[in-house]
């Protein structure tokens, strides 16, 4: 049976849109069913993590009426990809909220889990020649070629920079942090404010999008020391508008880079 030439699907959940961009393969029901399981794993992400659904395994184990040994593997895998991230970071990125003055800290992975999962669905649909799974932004890809464009946070409707990734690439994960899209929702953990920065947006290449991500959350956070940061990550790159309308970038981005706005 020769494979489906593209198959596309967008679904809605975690409460932002997912996209999926599946090309070639060499069973098309086999695609079809791959997607199918990673739209279901999406489903099941929020299900387990959502801080908003009263029922979540997250908001019990904050409510205090589970133990995290008692949750899914999955929220114990989670758990310690942020404590990972925190540390990689120095504190700048952070799942841990304050519940209420005096009661401690609670569990919140939005910051990293979303970007998860999308990497997981991907993976899903390794039998496919190229994938590009696209989570409110955030963008895991496999094969290619791809050419991804990162919005201009000063110029709606603009790009900053397109990204580029060549036919037969592995993984390879574009994710943004910054407040255009749906207003700041980052905060420094160091004072569960909005983060004081001079940056717009921060954008980093890596070969995962739970890195990608966690990693972007915490650049924009970092503001000033975001770029020395991103220079000693392994494998990773990143791209930065500023508020005044300047742009920097790490020194390895240009081989990403097939495009970038002055």
């Amino acid at each position: 049976m020769s494979g489906p030439a593209r198959v596309r699907h967008v679904e809605q959940t975690m409460g932002t849109v997912f996209s999926f961009d599946v090309r070639g393969g060499t069973d098309s029901e086999q695609v079809r069913a791959a997607l199918e399981e990673s739209v279901a794993l999406l489903h099941r992400t929020d299900e387990t993590f959502s801080p908003y659904r009263p029922e979540s395994q997250v908001t019990r184990l904050n409510r205090g009426e589970l133990t995290l040994a008692r949750c899914d593997p999955r929220v114990r895998q989670v758990w310690r990809l942020c404590a990972e991230a925190e540390r990689e970071s120095g504190g700048w990125f952070s799942a841990r909220y304050a519940r209420r003055p005096g009661g401690g800290c609670g569990f919140d992975p939005t910051g990293l889990v979303k970007g998860w999962a999308v990497e997981q669905a991907a993976r899903l649909l390794a039998l496919a020649d190229a994938v590009c799974v696209n989570g409110g932004g955030d963008i895991q890809l496999r094969g290619g070629p791809w050419r991804i464009g990162i919005s201009d946070p000063l110029e709606p409707g603009a790009l900053a920079a397109v990204v580029g990734v060549a036919d037969g690439a592995r993984e390879t994960a574009v994710a943004t942090s910054g407040p255009a899209e749906r207003g700041c929702l980052i905060v420094d953990p160091h004072t569960g404010e909005p983060p004081v920065t001079a940056l717009a947006s921060v954008t980093v290449v890596c070969p995962g999008l739970t890195r990608a991500d966690a990693r972007a959350t915490a650049a924009y956070a970092m503001g000033d020391g975001a770029r020395e940061w991103l220079e000693e990550l392994p494998d990773t790159e990143g791209f930065a508008v500023a508020l005044d309308g300047s742009r920097w970038y790490t020194s390895g981005f240009g081989r990403y880079a097939t495009a970038v706005r002055a």
